[in-house]
């Protein structure tokens, strides 16, 4: 029993323990409370065991599973899955804790049935980002739509319906793609070695060797699925409806982690596998990526949903995460695995904060919202703070990483930086207009209206009754006080994260540069 199968066994024991609370909400809550926090304080010691100077895999464990198509239940992390683990543990007690405060369930609904769907998406995320084996990474990154599927489409908005079936409609059809091309790399090792496996180490060895036209074709399969998982421009679109219907809580969990597994992927399987296709198609990638922080900057800028706010926002920090990539430059690659990281937590606060907002307006839409700071300035200070690291300004988490990605870029790709350089401008611009829109000027708008007793009294347009819109409550700050906390250290202190993925990242681009 190693410590990543006790990372994964304990989510899914809390899974089946929900399964059984569907009648007793508050017990249900406690529990599922219970099993994050359990799960995060295993991973701290999980992150101090791992030792960023010694081979790319640890933590490895092993079991045969279809031996005559060698196929195994192997699990292992590098530097950059600890660290998406990691920031996994840490935002599902959030989101867990958020239930009933930024997440309402809708009539009929238990809570023991929507917690227990979170832990079992848990455990099904730490388990692609620690498979070892491609066929085991194919099997769980199809299976984990499962649970995100039931949670837009059973506890979503108005649309989850939609939104659900082409959120899994897209990455189902990636995932089949990608199969294909994992199969005709397990036909390569068959030819080379008599026999095929699915190894992912052994495959790199592999399939490195193969042909460039080989090479291209099957890094295309992965890299499509990657693509759409990201997700890069033009293959996005599933992403604003499924963040637009979602409970904000599966929103966290959607934006902030689901997504990784794309830019993950590029980095664990398109790169060391297909060294030569990488190079090849780098420049397709980059003019995809500029074109995703150019587009995903000017849309989040025009968006009347906060909700689809942060979709468009993230789909431009994913441009930047792939032109780090794809850049094949150390700095900007270790900018881009440290993104990962820094993007989860700053937007996963966002969203958190908007959740709140919306919790007490009642609307998604930003035109409802005016003068809330008057009325909410603790609620309103800390969605500026996740709003500037956001638009990575210095001294937040975030900009460390985008300064890594632009000045490490610039050396080998000057073009594209320059005209992702654009988007830094654009974040400025719609991150503060958002700001000032929903918290400056007058208290304004259908969902919060001084009546009466002015500034502070709201009124539910649909009941007509007033009601009090108070600022954040100590659960509130309980749940957002983690987040704030690193947001500025690591802003000031981002050494232990670089440490980490650094020796990650130096494996990979010397894969890529002994290719052919």
């Amino acid at each position: 029993m190693t410590w990543l199968l006790i990372l994964i066994l304990v989510p899914l024991a809390g899974a089946l323990v929900l399964a059984f609370l569907k009648g007793n909400d508050r017990a249900a809550v406690l529990a599922a409370l219970g099993f994050s926090i359990l799960e995060f304080l295993l991973v701290i010691p999980f992150w101090l065991s791992y030792n960023a100077s010694g081979p790319r895999l640890q933590m490895t464990s092993s079991f045969d599973w279809i031996p005559s198509f060698g196929v195994h239940i192997a699990f292992g992390v590098d530097g950059i899955a600890l660290i998406m683990i990691a920031v996994i543990a840490l935002l599902v007690p959030i989101v867990v804790g958020g239930l009933g405060t930024m997440d309402k369930l809708p009539a009929g609904r238990s809570a023991g049935g929507f917690l227990s769907l979170i832990l079992l998406q848990e455990a099904l995320t730490i388990g692609v980002f620690a498979a070892t084996d491609v066929f085991l990474f194919y099997v769980l990154f199809e299976i984990m739509l499962i649970p995100m599927y039931f949670l837009i489409g059973g506890y979503g908005g108005a649309n989850r319906q939609y939104a659900a079936v082409k959120f899994f409609l897209y990455s189902f059809l990636g995932g089949l793609i990608m199969l294909a091309s994992a199969i005709g790399a397990y036909s390569l090792a068959a030819d080379k070695l008599g026999k095929g496996t699915f190894d992912w180490a052994t495959l790199v060895t592999v399939v490195r060797d193969a042909p460039l036209s080989t090479q291209i074709w099957l890094f295309l399969g992965f890299f499509l699925a990657f693509a759409i998982k990201a997700p890069l421009v033009p293959f996005h679109t599933w992403l604003p409806d499924a963040a637009g219907e979602a409970p904000i809580g599966v929103a966290v969990l959607l934006v902030g982690i689901l997504d990784k597994v794309g830019t993950f992927g590029f980095l664990r399987y398109c790169l060391p596998m297909f060294p030569d296709a990488s190079k090849a198609l780098a420049p397709l990638v980059l003019v995809l990526s500029v074109i995703g922080v150019l587009y995903g900057s000017i849309l989040a800028a025009g968006q009347r949903d906060m909700k689809r706010f942060i979709a468009y926002v993230s789909i431009a920090h994913f441009g930047f995460i792939s032109l780090g990539i794809f850049a094949f430059n150390e700095q900007a690659m270790v900018g881009s695995a440290t993104y990962m990281l820094n993007h989860s937590l700053a937007t996963g606060m966002l969203i958190v904060v908007i959740g709140l907002v919306i919790a007490r307006g009642g609307s998604s839409r930003i035109s409802d919202y005016g003068g809330m700071a008057k009325v909410t300035p603790l609620l309103a200070g800390l969605f500026l703070l996740a709003g500037l690291s956001t638009l990575s300004l210095p001294g937040t988490n975030s900009f460390v990483s985008e300064f890594l990605v632009l000045i490490g870029s610039f050396v080998d790709q000057p073009v594209y930086t320059i005209l992702a350089t654009v988007g830094m401008v654009l974040a400025a611009a719609y991150v503060l207009w958002l700001y000032q829109r929903v918290f400056q000027g007058p208290v304004r708008g259908d969902a919060l209206v001084g009546v009466g007793g002015g500034p502070g009294t709201a009124i539910a347009p649909e009941l007509g009754a007033k009601k009090a819109i108070r600022d954040l409550s100590g659960r509130e700050i309980a749940i957002l006080a983690p987040l704030v906390v690193l947001i500025i250290v690591l802003g000031f202190y981002p050494k232990p994260v670089l440490d980490t993925v650094t020796p990650t990242v130096q494996q990979t681009l010397s894969a890529v540069q002994g290719g052919k």
